[in-house]
């Protein structure tokens, strides 16, 4: 499976996701969903943040981990930090309420029933 594009290949654009799939039982759901803020490191960063978090931040057993020095590793968080910090400065737009319960149906945490009630108290 490919990686989420973090922008149009084409203008450079924010990139908004019209449809996703279970991989399981095959439901589709349209809508604009918003890729998550991790979704912006490469393979090579999230690699990094993930055996990061296996050392629970030791710097001492990432250098030995990853086989690199001190300032390589304080180099690759400056990186990271820098590509998170630029996706939190540009933010997606909020999700409206009905957005949020619609979502809730998708995941399987309300059923059409309780959808529909919430719905009924949502401002147009």
């Amino acid at each position: 499976m490919l990686k989420l594009f973090e922008q149009c290949p084409a203008c450079g654009g924010q990139i908004v996701i019209t449809e996703i799939q279970c991989a399981n039982c095959h439901l589709k759901m349209q809508g604009e969903f918003t890729p998550g803020l991790f979704s912006t490191l490469s393979s090579d960063q999230l690699n990094f943040v993930r055996a990061f978090l296996r050392v629970r931040g030791n710097l001492s057993e990432m250098e030995k981990v990853l086989g690199v020095s001190y300032p390589t590793i304080r180099n690759k968080l400056e990186e990271i930090n820098n590509v998170l910090d630029f996706a939190e400065q540009n933010p997606v737009p909020a999700k409206s309420e009905r957005s949020v319960i619609l979502d809730k149906v998708a995941a399987g945490e309300l059923d059409a029933a309780q959808a529909l009630e919430q719905l009924k108290n949502v401002s147009q």
